[in-house]
């Protein structure tokens, strides 16, 4: 893989990252760089874990992932983003969902990397052969979604202070829209 290859492939999974966490900056209230530090940590974390996962799973039950992977993404973002819409439309002294939560920040984690994890699966079959081989494309997978996870975060708190509105309701839509982007994609909709 060149590094153009190598630099569109790591931006384009970390573009789920980037917009759950515009999501997740959108239901926050103001820019809180510790949480978003935090959330940029584990984005990157697991995207560049889950391809060395899914590398390593080829070999032996590839075909069971790739059967369910879209599905679990899917509910995952569809279970958060309803969660999400349900705390936007409550008044302020009644509100739950808590993306500074740590069970919150692994569950998105999770469920935009499962991409990554595919991606890793593949690597198995393209001339990947060692873990030595596997460190540059999964540190810049890594770094590109730590990147823009904390761009996302404080896009997201810019627009929550500029619009006005209950932005937690825009955010859970987002989250739904990209479970079922990728259910879709992966079923061969679009």
């Amino acid at each position: 893989m060149n590094i153009i290859e190598l630099i569109l492939l790591s931006v384009s999974l970390a573009m789920d990252c980037f917009s759950v966490s515009v999501a997740s900056g959108c239901s926050g209230c103001g820019i809180r760089w510790k949480l978003f530090l935090k959330m940029a940590f584990f984005f990157g974390l697991f995207q560049a874990l889950m391809p060395v996962i899914g590398w390593a799973a080829a070999y032996g039950f590839a075909d069971l992932i790739i059967d369910f992977d879209h599905w679990v993404a899917f509910a995952m973002l569809g279970f958060l983003g309803v969660k999400m819409i349900i705390e936007g439309l409550k008044d302020d002294e009644s509100k739950q969902f808590d993306a500074t939560r740590l069970s919150v920040m692994l569950s998105l984690s999770v469920a935009t990397s499962i991409d990554a994890l595919a991606v890793g699966i593949s690597f198995a079959f393209t001339g990947y052969n060692s873990l030595q081989s596997l460190l540059q494309p999964v540190a810049a997978i890594g770094l590109a979604s730590f990147v823009l996870s904390l761009a996302g975060s404080i896009v997201g708190s810019c627009a929550r202070r500029l619009l006005k509105f209950r932005m937690e309701i825009v955010g859970g839509i987002v989250l739904i829209g990209i479970g079922s982007k990728i259910l879709l994609e992966h079923l061969g909709v679009i």
